[in-house]
C-alpha cells in the first residue's frame, strides 16, 4: 500500500466561475487558474500523484500547455485514476478538506462527491470535508481558497 497528500490554493477572483469538485457553485467570485482552477480536484490529484510516486499536477498538466487552458479539473482527475491503472494500483480511500470562509460548502458535497465518482473512483470511497479558516489567513479573510487531500493506494 501507497499513501499521497495532496494541496492546492487559488486566489478568487471576479469575473470566473467557482468550481469545486466540479460543481459549479452560486458565488459572486471564481477561482483564478489556467484550468477551471478546482482546488478539490488539484489537491486529490496531487494525492494520487503522490501516493503513485509520479510527481505533482504541474508535471503532467502544466500551466504551459495549452491543451489544458479552461479545462475540466474532473476530466484530469480521469487521466489520473487511468494513470493509477496503467501503474498497477487501486484506489481504496481519499479524504480531503475544502478551506473556505465563504461560500457555505456543505450543501454541495453529495454532488461533488457523485462528480469525483464519475471521474473513476468507486462510490463510497470519498470523503469531503468543509471547513473555515476562522477568519485567519488568505482563506479566512476571503483573498482565497484551499483543498488538501490524502490518497491510499493498494497494488492489485
Amino acid at each position: 500500500m501507497r499513501i499521497g497528500s495532496g494541496y492546492d490554493s487559488h486566489r478568487l477572483v471576479e469575473d470566473r466561475k467557482l468550481i469545486i469538485g466540479g460543481v459549479d457553485i452560486p458565488f459572486g467570485k471564481g477561482l483564478l487558474g489556467h484550468s477551471d482552477a478546482d482546488v478539490l480536484c488539484h489537491a486529490i490529484i496531487d494525492a494520487i500523484l503522490g501516493a503513485l510516486g509520479a510527481g505533482d499536477i504541474g508535471t503532467h498538466f502544466p500551466d504551459t500547455d495549452s491543451r489544458w487552458k479552461d479545462a475540466s479539473s474532473i476530466k484530469l482527475l480521469s487521466t489520473t485514476v487511468e494513470l493509477v491503472k496503467k501503474n498497477g494500483f487501486e484506489i481504496l480511500w481519499i479524504d480531503s478538506t475544502v478551506i473556505a470562509e465563504q461560500p457555505k460548502l456543505q450543501p454541495y458535497i453529495d454532488l461533488m462527491k457523485k462528480n469525483i465518482s464519475a471521474a473513476g473512483i468507486l462510490p463510497g470511497i470519498v470523503n469531503i470535508k468543509a471547513k473555515t479558516n476562522e477568519g485567519m489567513g488568505f482563506t479566512g479573510i476571503g483573498e482565497g481558497i484551499a483543498a488538501q487531500a490524502v490518497c491510499l493506494l493498494k497494488a492489485v
